[in-house]
């Protein structure tokens, strides 16, 4: 395939680089990510969840929806992304991206320093990651997903939101573990696990058997190709 650049993308690219690993991403305190990188890129990505008890086909408890998105690339991430350097602070960054990408109602759902989950250091990319959780009701979450369809990046950079489940099936790999296995942009599939565990969306056993069977289906798909 020809070598068609990047364009205005050429500043940015190298930090949505396939090939990260987690063990590329060590966590910061929120203080410290925001105090001691100030030379660095800082992104920020947000996940609006809203937790429930709907069973289906009378079988797997969805426990909670999750908001994802696809993403440009083809790879499953956050709404977010970078944050202009010496423009704007980290909060206000993302919230300017969660307008734009899914156009999220700033009087209603803005993200506050008050929602940070946990942030993450890359030292080879000089890059900081800052992740945020908010909760909201299911009425609120439909309405967050709806109001995506119409958001300014739906359709360029935003190709839809999605809800990753929860749950395990029967043969113990499909659900979770199997979509785990996708490809993410960056530490999402980290990202992911890390607020499944610290806001207990699923108790500390299921989320380990899930991973482990993400971890034996990776090595089954690495094994064929």
């Amino acid at each position: 395939m020809a070598d068609i650049g990047w364009g205005n993308l050429t500043n940015n690219e190298g930090y949505g680089r396939l090939g990260d690993t987690k063990d590329d991403y060590k966590i910061l305190t929120y203080d410290d990510a925001k105090g001691n990188y100030s030379t660095y890129m800082h992104g920020a990505h947000a996940m609006f969840y809203s937790t429930h008890d709907f069973t289906l086909w009378d079988l797997y408890n969805t426990r909670a929806a999750i908001l994802m998105q696809m993403r440009f690339d083809g790879l499953l991430g956050f709404p977010g992304g970078l944050i202009d350097q010496g423009e704007e602070d980290v909060v206000s960054g993302l919230n300017r991206e969660l307008e734009e990408e899914i156009g999220l109602d700033l009087t209603r759902f803005c993200i506050k320093d008050e929602n940070h989950l946990v942030s993450f250091l890359h030292e080879k990319k000089n890059l900081v990651l800052h992740f945020y959780a908010k909760e909201v009701s299911m009425i609120e979450f439909r309405e967050i997903e709806l109001k995506s369809l119409s958001a300014p990046d739906f359709g360029s950079e935003v190709m839809g939101v999605i809800r990753p489940p929860l749950f395990t099936m029967g043969d113990g790999k499909r659900g979770l573990p199997a979509f785990l296995t996708n490809s993410f942009a960056g530490n999402a599939r980290e990202e992911l696990v890390y607020a499944i565990r610290h806001l207990k969306l699923l108790t500390d056993t299921d989320l380990q058997e899930s991973l482990k069977e993400f971890e034996e289906l990776m090595k089954s798909k690495n094994s064929s190709e």
